[in-house]
């Protein structure tokens, strides 16, 4: 059983790139509005946290805001290499490597936030033959005020993305 699942796998996963050894992408997908992504920065140690509804600003570039005390802001101020995890629905499973740059501090209309765009230069193709993401990581609103607040950041992010910000 279990090595006829391997052969599954086997035959439904696209050829590893050289010399990753896995698969790319060219351009990242889309990916739903309510995607909670994962930001890897590093000062050298890695450090993980976990950043709301990032935004697609092109085939390369990803835009996301960032409370403006958060340990990650400084690390990518220091190094702009970053790693983006987005586990979302749809299929969509990669992560996005580049470099960061604030591009907004603070956001407008949201002074304790500033706005981050992502240079992408490679994407990891996370995705397996045997399993699709039908979900992301999903959350329940337990404060209304703070969930608008974060619509409203993130339609900043698009109208950002829109102006090739």
């Amino acid at each position: 059983m279990v090595a006829e699942a391997r052969e599954r796998q086997q035959d439904s996963t696209v050829v590893p790139t050289e010399p990753a050894g896995h698969p790319e992408l060219r351009v990242l997908p889309e990916w739903p509005r309510d995607t909670i992504a994962v930001l890897v920065t590093a000062d050298p140690a890695l450090h993980a946290i976990p950043v709301s509804w990032p935004v697609r600003a092109g085939d390369k570039r990803i835009l996301l805001s960032l409370r403006n005390n958060r340990g990650s802001l400084a690390r990518l101020r220091d190094s702009a290499e970053v790693a983006l995890v987005i586990l979302g629905g749809g299929n969509v499973a990669l992560s996005a490597r580049g470099r960061a740059e604030v591009i907004a501090d603070p956001m407008p209309e949201a002074e304790d936030y500033v706005a981050v765009a992502i240079a992408v230069e490679v994407i990891d193709d996370h995705r397996q033959g045997a399993f699709l993401v039908d979900a992301g990581i999903q959350r329940t609103v337990v404060d209304e005020a703070e969930f608008q607040y974060l619509e409203a950041r993130f339609a900043t992010l698009r109208e950002m993305a829109r102006e090739g910000k």
